[in-house]
């Protein structure tokens, strides 16, 4: 018994230094955890939906498991060699015998190092390819969700899910799942080593993995919330500057830098105190483990020195240089591993966190989806019928009560009412950008609902209010890069809608750059190229909301011309405060509160001298005064 007494005293130590540590850091996490609207998985349920996008690549990880068996004969076999070397040494030897042991050492470390090359080669390459595949499933999924469902996650949260999140899912694949598989096979191989070589010392060794065991239960747990702060805290740091530099303008019109640059400091503040905290957690665990591993060091110089010393047997085992020799080269190997684990799970829940954020938005249930039975349409003629349409964009507050109206083929339709009467929910609804609580919407005799979603759209143009021109040129913004359509189709659709009359004083003409949302084109420029886009995919019906509002007189003038000329390609839908843009339409239909109030064409509403009369009166006034 007192031959151990040192291992004893050692863990005793250990014991009681692990519980000082403990304690201090549950002291300092007593703070309330901030909740935020992601739901926390179960590492189980992570794993099993990241190897979905292994599987395709099942064949690749095998050769990569032979490939890592191979590595791992370098960590077994050259302590025995070293071990080995030693009797020599002790001993009358020839040279010979000492360099076939060296070369058969340099032969096996070369060996590992190809080895594991080609590994590290082939994860890489495998990693990025499911990488990929996950951001397009992403991407994907995020592209098929409502605009209500859009409306409620910031832009800047789903970037941080498309590039950061995805990021920290990459080196899971690349590295860490074999490295962890390679460190327990080297684990379970370097105990089966030792206790071959000295069961006895082995025991020794294995009084300490309890303590390992602990460490990494503790480390597991809170590296995990760790983690989710720091991915919380970016995420709210990537949505504030995606909000905050795209209203920069604003920003500085109203003199509020300062303000803004606080706000900006307190969540950088968030951020640091998350990451540091992270480190603090990663902190604990390698020093630990490292402990141990000087700790059985310890143990085993002194049992080593007692046995060459008083020539003691410990469990009839006999302890020889060469077997000390081996035993602390196995104990490096055997708590490489386990210190790397610390590193390993730091990535590991690194990659967790940030798949529970991925996952989060890819289990929201897209709310407007294609019917099972949804057909196709290859043509429609711009027949429109709202029957008695119920909407609410909130439960009981309703935004349409009992719309119905009909739009024959190739008309011109105007809604007119005041801010929040329905009109731009009108035509958002014929595209299913939400569906509708009660009622019916008909296109060509066919309820919407049973045509599928992509394909009733591609038959609707829409040219709204804000412009959204995409970084690049003008003629990839006019092509939205569909194909087969040539440069002379693109220039006729321009001439058409009067956009020719810009782009030909450009110096690159259709080449020429269009920085960030178009910022380098005036509101009227943008607009004319919005109506080129929706006239070269040649729809069947066009929507045009507050197309005409923010422009000039002179550029009025030619959308003018452009609608008169638009008018003859399909049906037409127009949303418009000034009512001097739609006299000529055939049919005006007036909404106040979500209820259609009058409609008619211009000269019937103004012969009924209602709501539509007193709104034309007081517009015509205003401008009568505005010219004097």
């Amino acid at each position: 018994m007192a031959e151990f007494l040192p291992v004893i005293i050692v863990g005793s130590i250990i014991g009681a230094f692990a519980i000082v540590f403990v304690i201090a850091y549950l002291a300092i996490r007593k703070e309330k955890e901030q909740q935020d609207d992601d739901r926390n998985m179960s590492d189980k349920e992570l794993v099993a939906r990241l190897l979905r996008y292994a599987k395709p690549y099942w064949k690749s990880f095998v050769l990569v498991f032979f490939i890592m068996i191979f590595s791992i004969v370098y960590d077994i076999v050259s302590p025995l060699i070293i071990g080995d070397i030693q009797n020599l040494v002790k001993d009358d030897f020839e040279l010979n015998d000492l360099y076939i042991r060296v070369v058969a050492y340099a032969g096996i470390l070369i060996v590992s190092m190809v080895c594991t090359y080609f590994q590290a080669i082939i994860l890489q390459k495998i990693g990025q390819k499911i990488l990929s595949n996950l951001r397009m499933d992403i991407f994907t999924h995020i592209e098929k969700l409502s605009h209500e469902q859009l409306n409620n996650i910031p832009v800047g949260k789903l970037v941080t899910r498309v590039t950061n999140d995805t990021n920290s899912i990459s080196m899971m694949f690349t590295n860490v799942l074999v490295t962890m598989v390679k460190n327990a096979m080297v684990i379970v191989a370097v105990l089966g080593s030792m206790l071959m070589l000295n069961y006895a010392l082995t025991l020794m060794v294995l009084c300490f993995v309890p303590f390992v065991v602990l460490f990494t239960v503790i480390f597991r747990k809170f590296s995990r919330r760790a983690h989710r702060k720091v991915n919380d805290a970016r995420t709210d740091i990537n949505t504030y500057l995606s909000e905050n530099l795209s209203g920069i303008k604003i920003t500085q019109i109203f003199n509020r830098e300062e303000q803004k640059m606080q706000d900006f400091l307190e969540r950088s503040d968030r951020l640091k105190k998350a990451r540091i905290n992270q480190m603090f957690v990663f902190g604990i665990f390698r020093p630990m483990v490292y402990m141990l591993n000087i700790s059985t060091i310890m143990c085993l110089m002194y049992f080593g020195a007692k046995g060459q010393i008083q020539d003691t047997v410990i469990f009839g085992q006999t302890i020889t240089s060469a077997i000390v020799v081996s035993f602390y080269m196995y104990i490096s190997k055997f708590y490489n591993p386990i210190q790397t684990l610390a590193e390993q799970f730091d990535v590991l829940q690194r990659s967790f966190a940030g798949a529970e954020k991925i996952f989060t938005i890819m289990d929201m249930v897209p709310e407007i989806v294609d019917e099972p039975d949804a057909i196709e349409l290859d043509e429609i003629r711009g027949e429109i019928e709202f029957k008695d349409v119920w909407f609410a964009y909130k439960p009981g507050e309703w935004v349409l009560k009992g719309v119905s109206f009909h739009v024959e083929p190739k008309q011109t339709v105007a809604f007119v009412g005041s801010t929040g009467s329905g009109k731009t929910t009108i035509l958002s609804l014929m595209v299913r950008n939400y569906d509708i609580q009660k009622g019916q919407i008909l296109i060509d005799g066919i309820d919407i609902k049973k045509i599928k979603i992509a394909s009733l759209r591609k038959h609707f143009g829409q040219m709204l209010q804000d412009v959204f021109l995409f970084s690049g040129d003008i003629r990839s913004n006019i092509l939205l890069r569909e194909e087969g359509i040539s440069d002379e189709e693109v220039m006729e659709a321009c001439r058409y809608v009067n956009a020719d009359s810009f782009i030909n004083k450009l110096e690159a003409g259709l080449d020429d750059v269009v920085q960030e949302r178009g910022n380098n084109f005036s509101a009227g420029q943008r607009q004319l190229l919005s109506f080129a886009r929706t006239i070269i995919h040649k729809p069947a019906v066009m929507i045009l909301d507050e197309a005409t509002a923010n422009i000039d007189t002179e550029t009025e003038l030619l959308i003018q011309d452009s609608l008169e000329k638009m008018k003859n390609i399909g049906t037409m839908l127009i949303v418009a405060h000034r009512l001097s843009t739609i006299q000529h339409s055939d049919n005006i239909i007036l909404l106040s509160h979500g209820e259609i109030i009058e409609q008619g064409n211009h000269q019937e509403l103004l012969a009924k001298k209602g709501q539509y009369y007193h709104l034309y009166t007081l517009q015509f006034s205003k401008q009568q005064l505005e010219q004097k």
